[in-house]
């Protein structure tokens, strides 16, 4: 198996050292950036398979990082933040990051999210026969690839389908949030249960021809989301 490069991306040298020898101890290659742009430029020529974003950056911030780099690709981000306002995360959730962690932050909770992402992913490579079909929604797991109405629908990040395919598997069954983080994660992380949000608004602007009125994913108030069972 190829060793999996990680682009780390933080203007503070301490924390892209210490990210780095963790990494580099799990088994990862690791480049580092130390602002926005030169990120953008070190992703574009080497294609990581996954990114370790700050969201505060010199020269281009963190999410306008995130909203350039989904513009081309799909790999996996986590966001680092020493940013306490929710807004901040939810906004780079919605524009394609597929998780966080608020600083101060644990190196190896930092590592085992990233090997749950990249587990998901694997997983997803190897169930080469499972077609999940559901009224008009087709979903090719192992190719990570949906169609909807015969619409070839924009590729979804690795959490983002991960998240419909749990959906879509049990139609017309509730999940609460903290079950969907479950699902996602693969292990019991202390995750913001409003991230399920930001994830399903990102997946309805993707899926739904009318975002106002869902016909795939809906809304169970007080409780969580269930595809619709129809």
């Amino acid at each position: 198996m190829m060793k999996k490069t990680i682009l780390v991306v933080d203007d503070e040298p301490k924390i892209t050292q210490l990210v780095r020898d963790y990494l580099e101890r799990a088994g990862f290659g690791v480049l580092i950036a130390y602002d926005g742009k030169k990120a953008l430029s070190l992703a574009k020529t080497e294609k990581p398979d996954a990114v370790i974003l700050d969201l505060g950056l010199p020269h281009l911030d963190g999410l306008d990082f995130t909203r350039e780099f989904r513009k081309t690709f799909h790999a996996p981000i986590i966001m680092l933040t020493a940013r306490s306002d929710e807004s901040d995360k939810l906004i780079g959730l919605e524009l394609g990051a597929d998780d966080y962690m608020t600083k101060p932050f644990s190196p190896k909770e930092l590592v085992a999210r990233l090997r749950a992402v990249f587990r998901r992913i694997e997983n997803a490579a190897t169930l080469t026969s499972e077609i999940i079909r559901v009224a008009d929604l087709t979903l090719d797991v192992a190719r990570m690839r949906v169609t909807a109405e015969q619409r070839e629908i924009e590729e979804l990040t690795p959490t983002e389908f991960e998240l419909l395919a749990t959906l879509a598997r049990q139609p017309g069954r509730v999940f609460t949030r903290a079950q969907l983080l479950d699902a996602i994660h693969g292990v019991a992380f202390e995750s913001y249960e409003r991230a399920i949000d930001a994830h399903i608004k990102n997946i309805r602007r993707k899926l739904e021809l009318e975002t106002g009125e869902p016909k795939y994913i809906l809304t169970v108030y007080g409780v969580g989301y269930k595809f619709a069972d129809r």
